[in-house]
């Protein structure tokens, strides 16, 4: 059997999972961009910031660093360290026309995304812009099913107002396109029911969510949320990458305190390192943390480049073992996903993030469409499935100790037999959803009633053909390298709060609850120092 509509070639899976192209290709045919000013208390001077000292120091001003860091500015001085640049005025970034260019533009040091090949030899992309990957994804907004808060042990009317903080500032209700339209009708025929609506809520069927694109079609990130800080207390550094935590001894036998950090600039022109401080209060009960909200990547990163990991691969790169806690980089997972091109050709359509969503099978399986682009005049129409809960999990390991070089990770997509099994029936729905009538008629061709069904070539279907869906989590999971407050073991004054901690992706899209994680916890570190005070 074959499947000449499917990512089988690798051309075709070059193309549609953005490899690079280089920005000559199109540059000049985007504007210049006018957005918003700089706040005055961002700056990319590390003069300006060395030396000093802060009550908090959040490292990584991405989706859940953004939100924590103004919500500490409310009581507190906080240092907001990013290592790319700002997003405001760049219509990569904030224009919904251009959406998906930002992948296509990348280079080693400075670009919006930065690009990485995980060892399974899968494409992929990490957000390197305050906003972080909210800034250059598809902006879908959708919250977390009831079970995960639970499961997670978080106090659910506080999870309920911190979402609702977060969609009072930066969500929207889309306005679909055509194509969207035709997909959720699409979802509807395949037998993904029932139909929701518009919500926010992860609830099986077909619905219509939220988007980070307002009505102008411009973009929030959660950079935005920053506005909602104390500008007077709050410092944003950008364009700086932390190369390592700094730690002393507080006198008491194995006991580490982080009390500051060493950065260096991003744009590879320097070495030469920079510290910050935490502020040293007159009682150490009240100390403020380090709190890295680098992602999945860069927090296990940090923390291996910190001296906290398996000794053995410390040792490896001659860096000092602070904690010998194996579990750093363990747990890797990223949802295996499968699409297919529904379009016959590449064609000069605009852009379009996806606005509505199919769930489906017990929440296991997701399915969205969009219009991607793949050059400066061209675009295609994949329709993508998502393996909501695999169970195959990978690894991540430093390759050097470079901060601004990605580490080495591995996925493990599909290696566990009953993900491959999960992946062939997502596949037969998915083909459902792209030879429905509303698809066919869109398209001006005749539906085809012939669905997939031998096992045997789904399976091959599946393992040639998988890619990422951008949702990759692990390497700093609860209970094994942080604690249920988020603190890393074995040191003090150290937390990791960000997507790294979380065992699967929560919700269609996880840019909702990595958001409400920041404004979350960021609102309980105020509730515990005012406890601590009192």
């Amino acid at each position: 059997m074959k499947f000449p509509d499917t990512f089988h070639s690798h051309e075709l899976l070059i193309a549609f999972s953005f490899f690079l192209l280089t920005l000559p290709l199109f540059s000049s045919s985007l504007p210049e961009g006018k957005g918003k000013e700089v706040p005055y208390y961002m700056t990319s001077d590390v003069k300006e910031v060395a030396g000093k000292s802060f009550d908090y120091i959040v490292v990584g001003g991405g989706t859940t660093g953004c939100p924590l860091a103004a919500t500490l500015s409310d009581n507190f001085s906080v240092l907001l360290v990013e290592r790319g640049g700002s997003p405001f005025g760049n219509p990569l970034v904030t224009d919904k026309r251009f959406f998906g260019f930002s992948l296509l533009q990348t280079d080693e040091y400075t670009s919006v995304a930065q690009s990485f090949i995980s060892t399974d030899g899968v494409q992929n992309h990490r957000g390197r812009v305050l906003g972080g990957s909210s800034a250059i994804n598809g902006g879908f907004y959708s919250r977390a099913r009831e079970d995960f808060v639970k499961k997670a042990g978080w106090d659910e009317e506080l999870v309920k107002k911190a979402y609702e903080w977060v969609e009072s500032k930066v969500v929207f209700p889309p306005e679909l396109t055509p194509w969207q339209s035709v997909v959720e009708f699409g979802l509807l025929e395949a037998g993904i029911l029932p139909y929701n609506g518009y919500s926010l809520e992860h609830i099986e069927g077909t619905k219509i969510g939220g988007t980070a694109f307002d009505q102008c079609g411009k973009r929030h990130t959660s950079a935005d949320l920053l506005e909602a800080g104390n500008p007077k207390n709050l410092v944003v550094l950008l364009n700086a990458t932390v190369n390592n935590i700094i730690f002393s001894n507080n006198g008491k036998a194995n006991e580490s305190r982080a009390h500051g950090i060493r950065f260096i600039k991003s744009d590879g022109s320097s070495n030469h390192m920079h510290e910050a401080y935490l502020n040293k209060p007159g009682n150490s009960s009240t100390w403020g943390d380090v709190i890295l909200s680098a992602g999945a990547l860069g927090s296990p990163q940090l923390l291996l480049l910190s001296g906290i990991g398996p000794h053995d691969h410390l040792k490896d790169l001659n860096i000092p073992t602070i904690v010998d806690l194996q579990e750093v980089g363990e747990g890797m997972q990223d949802n295996p996903c499968i699409a297919k091109l529904v379009d016959t050709m590449p064609q000069k359509r605009l852009p379009e993030p996806p606005e509505v969503v199919g769930i489906a099978d017990n929440f296991k399986f997701i399915i969205q469409a969009g219009v991607l682009p793949i050059s400066s005049n061209a675009s295609r129409m994949p329709i993508a499935a998502k393996l909501a809960f695999p169970i195959s999990k990978g690894k991540l390991e430093l390759d050097s100790t470079d901060p601004r070089q990605n580490p080495s990770i591995k996925f493990n997509y599909l290696a566990k037999e009953k993900d491959l099994h999960e992946c062939v029936k997502m596949v037969q729905l998915l083909d459902k959803v792209t030879k429905s009538q509303s698809v066919s008629s869109f398209l001006g061709i005749k539906p085809q009633e012939k669905l997939m069904s031998n096992s045997d070539e789904l399976r091959k279907l599946c393992k040639n053909n998988v890619r990422t869906f951008y949702h990759y989590h692990g390497g700093c999971i609860v209970g094994s390298v942080v604690d249920k407050d988020y603190r890393v073991y074995g040191v003090k004054g150290l937390r990791v709060i960000d997507g790294s901690t979380f065992q699967e992706s929560p919700g269609t899209n996880p840019m909702a609850t990595v958001m409400m994680l920041g404004r979350y916890q960021g609102v309980k570190l105020v509730e515990e120092r005012r406890e601590i005070c009192n």
